[in-house]
């Protein structure tokens, strides 16, 4: 495609590396509220409780934030069988299965919840359908850990699908009450699509009062849609198994643009830059904008100066930070 801006005002050399005219932001981009929430709750409890808080699995999806936290002294675990007992923990924003709560309670951890709302919101749907004794069908990619949270809370009630051909291979015969919920962090229109073929098949089936894929993933994805018809490449800041992150990747090659996912500057690659003018850049609700300003900067310096849309929308949505721990911060800062 063609650019719209200035083009570079550094002159291409035969040895030059490869650079587009113009660099393009989608806005939203980054951390959502879930993601903000989630680092300041391990933040406060370091504040609070001093060093080491041990938080089961990776708070969120991203290496780069993961390094920020251990340098700070956070200890990162698969399982709260490996913090000592008595000891602070805290547990990651993709939720858990009634049964780690009980781990915690035995061990006599002194656990701090950091789920993000909306995932909350999903189990609540969960255990509200199982209770009411119907079939619930869990839209959601396998082994993911907000799929494995959410299916402890009604193991024998829940299947789960990740398709339209896994809906097909159904085969539960015809519940009088079926219900479905999904992953938070899916493909919008390919939930759509599952969503459709289910209500095909059974007729009877019912949702959630509102939809459980989040605001933060709805709207980064109608981003990079947007942005993939301005550009002839897309590159997606986020970690490999940040799933809202490698969904942005397919809604811009869906959109018939070439995109790649990249933790960070370091993994762009010269081959992909080959012939491209005009470069889009977004990243995945658990990428520090900070990662993103390093970006920028890579194409700073290989001569890029046209660089657009840097504002991040304000989305509007703040999430308070856990209950228990508010209320260890007020009583720290009396002590203060």
């Amino acid at each position: 495609m063609t650019s719209n801006g200035p083009a570079s005002t550094t002159p291409a050399t035969a040895d030059a590396p490869p650079a587009p005219e113009t660099v393009i932001l989608a806005s939203p981009r980054g951390f959502c509220a879930g993601v903000d929430r989630a680092i300041d709750t391990v933040r406060h409890a370091l504040d609070v409780y001093g060093a080491p808080i041990y938080v089961r699995h990776e708070i969120v999806h991203n290496i780069h934030v993961l390094r920020e936290l251990e340098e700070l002294g956070a200890v990162f675990v698969k399982e709260l069988d490996e913090v000592p007992e008595g000891a602070n923990a805290v547990l990651s924003a993709h939720g858990v299965a009634p049964e780690v709560h009980r781990l915690g309670e035995q061990r006599g951890l002194n656990v701090i919840d950091a789920t993000c709302p909306l995932v909350t919101k999903v189990h609540k749907e969960a255990i509200r359908f199982a209770d009411a004794g119907y079939t619930i069908i869990l839209i959601g990619h396998e082994g993911h850990e907000e799929v494995i949270g959410t299916m402890g809370e009604a193991p024998d009630a829940i299947t789960l699908v990740g398709t339209v051909e896994e809906v097909d291979e159904l085969d539960l015969g015809s519940p009088e009450k079926m219900a479905y919920i999904s992953q938070t962090t899916l493909s919008v229109d390919e939930t759509a699509s599952i969503i459709r073929r289910l209500r095909e098949r059974y007729p009877q089936i019912e949702g959630p009062k509102r939809d459980d894929i989040c605001y933060a993933t709805s709207n980064r994805q109608a981003a990079a849609k947007e942005l993939a018809g301005q550009c002839d490449l897309v590159l997606v800041i986020g970690s490999g198994n940040s799933s809202n992150s490698v969904r942005l990747v397919e809604v811009a090659r869906d959109a018939g643009t070439p995109a790649h996912r990249i933790d960070d500057e370091t993994m762009i690659e010269d081959a992909w830059l080959q012939g491209v003018k005009v470069v889009g850049i977004t990243s995945g609700a658990s990428a520090p904008e900070s990662l993103v300003e390093r970006v920028l900067e890579f194409f700073r310096q290989r001569g890029t100066t046209d660089i657009r849309g840097d504002r991040v929308v304000d989305e509007g949505v703040h999430f308070m930070l856990p209950t228990k721990l508010r209320t260890e911060l007020n009583e720290f800062a009396g002590r203060g």
